[in-house]
């Protein structure tokens, strides 16, 4: 095997669309730049516990593997699993990433709504940290690493640890690329009414978007999208207050990049210009705090020495710097404040001594390689560097040594050692980063005094180059190839600097999210941490000579540390990914690139290795106790001796015996596993038979004993009914007085133990298990003791009451407004807490796709129930924490009862795509309302006792109430809502607050609290500068009812 004919074996199944090869246990995946029918649900579940050469290779075989292997199901006990995903930037490894979670979660599908959540993490997050490159459409601009925690084989919690989000692009971009998603999405998806409750106008006006706005098809796909982010944060949890509070802080970081300056000519200080004003003014009210004290944060810097307050006054590059350092950081603490929202809602829920196993996914940015390369592009070529050591320490260091150390016979293979180059980035105190931190700590250096001392530091390195220019640059042989650094701004972005008075105003600011993400600490790794406050001496500021400030390359640095850790923990799966060619064209490709990412991959050395070398070396006592089930002997030595003999009863062949440990193949594991599962099921078999016997012998005793038990009795009772006839023949006839004829009664049913006696002998039935007991069917009979009960009939009758008054309880406080119709009665659909039995007697009769909602008797949420074709079905609907409903299993969430249901009128339920048509009213002769009646008790009166109906209603004693007498008491029915939640009267701060939505009451809805300031700067915008696209806004802004 030499290159010509791996890059041909490559390029032919990639022409072929088999995109996925497998190199050992490596999966290679090559871009297809297009959607191939190869995710489908079918063909995902033959990935599902299949050995891996038994299917074509796939990426879902990478998520069966590593989830089979965190059970222990593949040859070693339950070990944490971690997948790597590597390639340069474009190769596929977001979309790589999402569908492992695909597959990952249909593999431990747990009937929760975690899986979902989980999966709309991914649109949500790329929303917010992906943007358009040169390379890439989607380029990932942070690195991410998803834990995902299982208890045994159902997932039940996840967390994500993000690296190095690109702010810098927030404000500027180069040519050909464009700012995060969020900020098209939004421009495309909001409504124009929503447009001006957030102050935005036409895109094409603000200068941190560069006017860039797209095609139709771009602005419909981005519509598209941005309904799938506000779908991701309602299923996930989000708020609807913190989400437009989000949406206002993103509204002011593009209006604040549209405040330009200008120098004044008396005292040389800068001003915000004339047409500014009204940017000014909206940026203001969209981060909730004053027009003066923003601008005063802008162009002056005010420190306090001994007590006397200095201000110093800002150029104009000083005031444009402050600016962009404002929207940068805004940006990025809203980054990471969503990161650790979603943390603290899939955190699990599980006692923490319970023990939890881990898969971990790494999803970094790729190397990059551009025209001009900044900072940011050194930090994500160190990470890949990181990684390529990690996959070379892995694959060739440690198993080589291992061989030395056994002493097996070995030609070693050679392959290339990036340590020098992470030793010239990271090393102390002589590294790249550590000369950065010390330059960034001197106020007086430059970007040009640092190349200076780097080339001073590095002067005979190989892997580093001087350039010679006018910028100040240099340039790092990288294991991917040489890469020249543009060095301007990199001290600037390595302190990342904030005006010092801006973290005490947002800190004040009347919107409550701004004011949590400046009062969080930051961590050594970079990320925030909203519940833990800052601790800042008095006067200190944000300056980067405080000591308590971290630089960005050394928060990047401990985070990559941190990282290397969990992985080097774990076991590893390694998914290269390689991109056919550099113009993003389905079908074609391109030799020469394709064999650039095979040399600097090792693709050709890790064939060798995994075609010559063994990549599972158990120890002899890990491999007795995992296999001593082969040799039938439950005393087998942990010894070389017992693996041997193992071994020699398998078939196996190709392993190696060392001193210590035994050396296989990869395949090994497979057949060994399927060797212990055939023995496993014999073992089933035969406890199954033996089960049976025992059970039908005790069975056939208890039946003897039962039945000579009952023929004792029989016998008993006969001698004691001869003995009364003997003596009532004996005893002498005495007169009695008439006895009174009783008066006829209706017949009544014969209680069980009367029938019983009436029926002729039976021998006795085991009784079903019962939800009382602790033991199983066959344990009633297999002991003579009593079973040990859980609890009485009566105890289980009163939870039961007791649950059913907290759900109508919950239905009452905050359900039925939202239910209700304008006409003060329920839909159609909607039912009482009926049963299940009662709700399948209701659509019996219905045509298919009738259905109605019930309100759940157990548990606070509601049950749809629909007729299908052959049965009802039931899906139970959950309401969220965000008041958000949701079907269990569907990834959409819906704003109310009513959206839910016409939303499924067109689009169909998984998994069976069934779709409402018929709603299904009360039934004949009765209605099942009767519990909801208690919502017109007033929240005051004592106890739970009903208030009389109104006149001309029958009383609700348990009857049954004709459907005409429901539907018209539920018509006239006024819901009172409790004191404790009654609302105060709208103050002057919460004017605008309540907006009119169309005829009608006006309705409460979440706004940005400074909402009449955002209008008026928005106002004084349009009026500075007309022109045609802003006839809309105008119209909008003159409107009475805005």
């Amino acid at each position: 095997l030499d290159e010509a004919r791996l890059l041909q074996s490559l390029t032919d199944r990639f022409l072929q669309q088999r995109i996925y090869t497998y190199v050992g246990d490596i999966l290679v995946a090559v871009n297809p730049f297009q959607r191939l029918p190869l995710y489908e649900k079918p063909i995902a579940e033959k990935y599902r516990s299949r050995a891996k050469g038994s299917l074509p290779p796939h990426i879902f075989a990478v998520a069966d593997r590593a989830y089979q292997a965190m059970l222990g199901r593949l040859g070693m006990g339950p070990q944490n699993q971690c997948i790597v995903i590597s390639g340069e930037s474009g190769a596929g490894k977001t979309e790589s990433t999402k569908l492992l979670l695909q597959h990952l979660m249909n593999l431990c599908r747990g009937h929760s709504q975690l899986e979902q959540q989980i999966l709309q993490v991914n649109p949500l997050l790329e929303a917010f940290g992906n943007a358009q490159t040169v390379m890439n459409d989607n380029s990932s601009r942070f690195g991410k690493y998803v834990q995902l925690r299982f208890q045994q084989s159902t997932v039940r919690g996840a967390k994500l640890s993000e690296y190095l989000l690109e702010k810098s692009r927030v404000v500027q971009q180069d040519a050909g690329e464009r700012n995060f998603h969020i900020f098209y999405y939004m421009f495309a998806g909001l409504s124009a009414e929503e447009k001006e409750i957030y102050g935005l106008l036409d895109p094409a006006r603000y200068r941190y978007i560069g006017g860039h706005s797209g095609t139709q098809a771009m602005i419909e796909c981005w519509k598209h999208k941005y309904r799938e982010v506000c779908n991701a944060l309602d299923m996930v949890g989000f708020q609807e207050q913190e989400q437009v509070d989000m949406q206002a802080i993103l509204a002011g970081v593009l209006s604040l990049g549209n405040v330009s300056f200008q120098p004044q000519e008396s005292n040389g200080a800068v001003q915000v210009g004339e047409v500014s004003r009204g940017w000014l003014k909206a940026a203001a009210g969209q981060f909730g705090v004053q027009e003066e004290e923003l601008l005063s944060c802008l162009i002056c810097t005010v420190s306090v020495t001994r007590g006397e307050q200095i201000q110093r006054l800002h150029t104009q590059q000083q005031a444009e710097d402050a600016r962009d350092s404002i929207a940068k950081v805004a940006y990025g603490r809203v980054f990471g404040w969503i990161v650790c929202k979603i943390n603290e809602l899939l955190a699990e829920s599980v006692d923490p001594d319970v023990e939890l196993r881990e898969i971990g996914i790494l999803d970094i940015f790729g190397f990059e390689n551009f025209v001009v390369n900044r900072f940011e592009q050194l930090c994500i070529n160190l990470a890949n560097e990181q990684l390529q050591h990690f996959f070379n320490h892995h694959i060739f260091q440690l198993e080589q040594a291992a061989y030395r150390e056994e002493e097996l016979p070995w030609e070693t293979i050679a392959f290339t050692n990036n340590q020098p180059i992470l030793d010239l980035l990271l090393a102390k105190p002589l590294g790249l980063l550590s000369l950065l931190d010390e330059q960034s700590r001197f106020p007086q250096a430059t970007d040009k005094t640092f190349v200076d001392k780097l080339n001073s530091s590095f002067k005979g390195n190989v892997h580093f180059q001087l350039v010679r220019g006018r910028v100040p640059s240099f340039s790092i042989l990288h294991y991917a190839g040489k890469v020249q650094y543009s060095a301007s701004g990199f001290l600037e972005k390595n302190r990342d600097t904030l005006p010092a008075n801006i973290r005490g105003l947002f800190i004040n600011s009347i919107t409550p999210l701004l004011s949590v993400l400046f009062t969080a600490t930051i961590s050594r790794t970079g990320t925030l941490m909203p519940h833990i406050k800052a601790k800042v001496p008095l006067g200190a500021g944000d300056n980067f000579n405080n000591t308590r400030k971290q630089s960005v390359g050394a928060q990047f640095r401990h985070s990559l540390s941190v990282l290397m850790e969990r992985v080097y923990s774990a076991t590893p799966h390694f998914v290269r990914c390689v991109k056919p060619n550099s113009r993003k064209e389905p079908g074609v490709a391109d030799s020469q690139v394709l064999l650039q990412q095979l040399r600097y991959n090792g693709l050709l050395e890790t064939i060798r290795i995994r075609r010559e070398g063994f990549s599972w070396r158990p120890s002899f006592e890990e491999f007795v106790q995992k296999y001593r089930i082969l040799l039938i002997k439950p005393d087998a030595d942990l010894s070389k001796e017992s693996c041997l003999e193992i071994l020699q009863s398998t078939e196996l062949a190709g392993w190696k015996c060392g001193k210590s440990r035994l050396f296989f193949k990869y395949w090994h594991q497979e057949q060994l596993a399927r060797s212990v599962e055939h023995l496993e099921k014999a073992a089933v078999t035969i406890q199954k038979t033996y089960r049976g016997f025992r059970c039908r012998r005790s069975y056939r005793v208890l039946v003897a004993e039962r039945t000579a038990q009952a023929r004792r009795l029989h016998e008993a009772a006969e001698r004691e009914r001869n003995r009364q006839v003997e003596m009532e023949a004996q005893a002498p006839e005495t007169a009695t007085p008439p006895v009174p004829v009783p008066r006829r009664r209706r017949l009544q049913p014969l209680s069980r133990t009367q029938a019983a006696a009436d029926l002729p002998l039976q021998p006795p039935i085991p009784r079903p298990r019962s939800k009382l007991t602790e033991s199983t069917p066959f344990d009633n009979f297999l002991h003579t003791g009593p079973c040990p009960s859980l609890g009485t009939a009566g105890d289980e009758a009163k939870k039961r009451q007791i649950k059913r008054g907290a759900t109508l309880r919950w239905f009452r406080e905050t359900q039925a407004r939202k239910v209700l119709q304008d006409d003060g009665a329920f839909p159609s659909w909607l039912h009482g807490m009926i049963s299940r039995r009662e709700a399948e007697n209701l659509l019996m009769d219905k045509p298919l796709g009738c259905f109605l909602v019930r309100i759940s008797q157990s548990r606070p949420g509601y049950t749809l129930t629909y007729r299908g074709t052959t049965r009802c079905r039931h899906y139970m609907i959950e309401v969220q924490p965000n008041a958000r409903y949701v079907i269990l299993g569907e990834d959409r969430a819906h704003a109310s009862l009513t959206d839910l249901v016409r939303y499924h009128r067109t689009v169909g339920i998984q998994p069976f795509l069934e779709t409402l048509t018929v709603p299904c009213g009360q039934g004949d002769g009765s209605a099942d309302y009767e519990e909801l009646w208690c919502l017109t008790i007033a929240p005051g009166s004592a106890g739970q006792q009903k208030e009389p109906p109104p006149e001309g209603h029958p009383p609700t004693d348990g009857r049954a109430m004709p459907v005409g007498t429901a539907a018209a008491i539920l018509k006239r029915m006024q819901l009172q809502k409790p004191r404790r939640c009654q609302e105060p009267p709208p103050s002057m701060e919460d004017e605008g607050a309540e907006l009119c939505l169309g005829e009608g009451e006006p309705a409460r809805r979440a706004i940005p609290r400074l909402y009449p300031s955002i209008r008026l700067a928005m106002r004084e915008i349009c009026q500075l500068s007309s022109g045609p696209s802003d006839s809309t806004w105008a119209e909008l802004l003159s409107s009475p009812q805005h």
